[in-house]
């Protein structure tokens, strides 16, 4: 399951500090209010996430955040989401992926995520255009101390994170006590795609 604290809503989109470690409640997967709403694809939003190494080939949902300013995780454990309210994979920032470790019926979509290693690729469609990133290096972090500045701040570039669960599964609240991030960089460097086709 996909129990991250990983605070993305805040004050002029910045990211807020990270909430509390049972934030993302396994039950708020769907039918949860998104705060602002949930953002809308655009033909330029991803559409499709591809990782090789560990045999990810998923279709991206877009996702928001709920009333509490905490992503709402992807309503199927099977896809990965990005994160409609930051940037978008190949344009400057941190984009943001997330997916579930697991569910009641096995692995999900980013079983193996803490696998990848530095210089893995990492592609990510948006409409006809692929962007492709390299690895720079996973963070398995306890999500009460969840890095936020260093997940979520500023890029000179693009850049891409791809968030799960990690750790010792806790029984007594439901969900995994880490958070697993991978960090990567855009490869070869490109520049963002024209403001016009990002809608």
């Amino acid at each position: 399951m996909l129990a991250a604290a990983t605070g993305l809503g805040g004050p002029g989109g910045a990211p807020r500090p990270v909430a509390a470690a049972g934030a993302w409640q396994p039950g708020c997967v769907t039918g949860c209010a998104t705060g602002a709403g949930t953002p809308r694809a655009t033909p330029a939003s991803p559409t499709r996430v591809r990782v090789a190494r560990i045999g990810v080939d998923s279709p991206l949902a877009t996702l928001g955040l709920d009333r509490a300013g905490t992503l709402v995780p992807p309503a199927d454990f099977t896809r990965a989401g990005w994160y409609g309210g930051g940037p978008t994979p190949g344009d400057p920032g941190p984009a943001v992926i997330a997916g579930h470790l697991d569910s009641r019926r096995g692995p999900a979509v980013f079983a193996r995520l803490g696998e990848l290693r530095p210089g893995d690729r990492i592609e990510v469609w948006r409409g006809e255009h692929r962007v492709t990133f390299r690895v720079t290096g996973t963070l398995r972090t306890p999500k009460d101390a969840f890095p936020t500045a260093t997940v979520y701040g500023p890029t000179p570039g693009p850049e891409l994170r791809l968030i799960t669960c990690g750790g010792d599964f806790d029984r007594r609240v439901g969900h995994y006590r880490d958070n697993v991030v991978v960090f990567a960089v855009a490869d070869p460097p490109v520049d963002p795609l024209p403001r016009s086709a990002a809608g």
